[in-house]
């Protein structure tokens, strides 16, 4: 925004809104599990679990060409936007061909997803995945990861390509990620530091339990603990997940500046248990949240289910609310908007401002869940009792986009979409 006008006067084009709120950064999404939604929720012989997920999305993204990721990531960059997500962290590792080697273009589907948000308009922090091996030690990667996989030289490459797609788009954001240490090696973590460059760095970490137990055996360290040990953390680091940690852990987290990156949907799905949110918080700790897997894409079904988690677990209510009479559904949104900005790269939160882009969402407070309300009631009410259908319009950088709590281009975006399905799924 160059300027504000306050008492302005209404002319026949502008439009009135009685209340807005600022866009809401999703800052974990793996766009292409759009398409796989829904699939995997079937028992099988043994205990499921996201080992057993993870073999699901492997035979799905076996037959995926880059028109495939574009048109998927589409559609879920149109829900996003209507669910009031502005800006995307989108945790990009499908980069190879169908025989799992390169492109000509290395950077061909990181190419295709930012076609994809410069089509739907939502913005773009691109996240690049460095994905070397199986597991911890160096582990020879599975045939099901061969189209993950890069070394050093090809992700320099791939990153290089990656930023000159990005200039087609007006304020998108490259970032760094290492999948997971169980994915890269400590020598790669290290080499990783001079790329960043002041980027975001984003890192998956202590999903599972299994995963505990297998960095444990392999460095007699915890993922966190060996993380804040052996590479430098900081502000501009997001540590996705970060469910198992010790007390210890969550403080050093806490301390390091990091934003824990929280997927409170796919956590559930997975089974992959809660986030310590409370002493996090106290500590002084910073989040924000994401939609991950996207089996399901609703920003306020983020936020409730973050909170019901620990309500449960607490057995305790307004967990996160900061202090005596404070709105929890301010707090949440508040607390997820600056941490989900500063990990997306953008700087401050987003809001009515000059010198912010204007991602704004405006709510229908004639929406039952809504009306009567004031205040931060209207946020309350917006997170755990109205969510996405009381979203009317959604504006980035200044550009209507949803409105009616329908994007513009969903209708186009849908038949291709199906098409696309149709010929993966039957």
């Amino acid at each position: 925004m160059a300027a504000i006008e306050v008492g302005a006067t209404l002319g026949d084009a502008d439009e009135r809104h009685r209340c807005a709120l600022p866009g809401m950064p999703n800052l974990h999404s793996h766009a292409f599990q759009r398409g796989m939604a829904g699939l995997a929720e079937r028992r099988g012989v043994s205990s499921d679990s996201f080992w057993t997920w993870r073999e699901i999305m492997y035979r799905f993204v076996d037959r995926m060409t880059p028109d495939d990721v574009r048109a998927i990531a589409a559609m879920a960059y149109v829900e996003m936007l209507e669910a009031g997500f502005t800006r995307v962290g989108e945790f990009h590792y499908l980069h190879h061909d169908l025989d799992g080697q390169p492109f000509a273009d290395r950077a061909e589907m990181s190419g295709a997803v930012l076609s994809a948000a410069g089509e739907t308009g939502i913005g773009m922090t691109l996240l690049p995945v460095l994905y070397s091996y199986a597991g911890f030690g160096a582990q020879a990667p599975q045939p099901g990861q061969a189209r993950f996989l890069n070394a050093l030289d090809g992700y320099a490459r791939l990153l290089e390509g990656a930023q000159a797609h990005a200039r087609a788009l007006p304020d998108a954001v490259v970032g760094v990620a290492p999948h997971s240490l169980r994915a890269v090696s400590p020598e790669q973590l290290r080499a990783l530091v001079p790329l960043a460059r002041h980027r975001p760095v984003h890192i998956h970490i202590a999903e599972q339990e299994k995963e505990v137990a297998d960095c444990l055996a392999w460095s007699g360290a915890r993922p966190v603990e060996w993380l804040l040990d052996n590479a430098p953390v900081d502000g501009t680091w997001c540590l996705v997940h970060a469910t198992h940690m010790t007390d210890a852990e969550t403080l050093g987290l806490a301390r390091s500046g990091a934003v824990a990156g929280l997927c409170p949907i796919t956590e559930a799905n997975l089974g992959d248990g809660l986030f310590p949110v409370a002493p996090f918080l106290d500590a002084g700790g910073r989040f924000g949240v994401g939609s991950d897997s996207n089996v399901l894409i609703d920003c306020a079904e983020e936020l409730r289910l973050l909170e019901y988690g620990q309500r449960l677990s607490r057995r305790a209510r307004n967990v996160m609310a900061r202090g005596a009479g404070h709105s929890t559904g301010a707090d949440l949104y508040a607390g997820a908007l600056a941490g989900g900005s500063a990990a997306l790269g953008t700087g401050p939160a987003g809001g009515i401002a000059v010198g912010q882009s204007a991602d704004l969402v405006s709510l229908d407070l004639d929406h039952p869940a809504l009306l009567h309300r004031q205040g931060d009631t209207i946020t309350d009410s917006f997170v755990f009792a109205g969510g996405r259908s009381a979203i009317d319009c959604v504006w980035r950088h200044g550009e209507k986009l949803v409105e009616g709590g329908q994007h513009r281009a969903r209708d186009r975006v849908r038949r291709v979409y199906a098409r696309v399905l149709e010929r993966l799924i039957a």
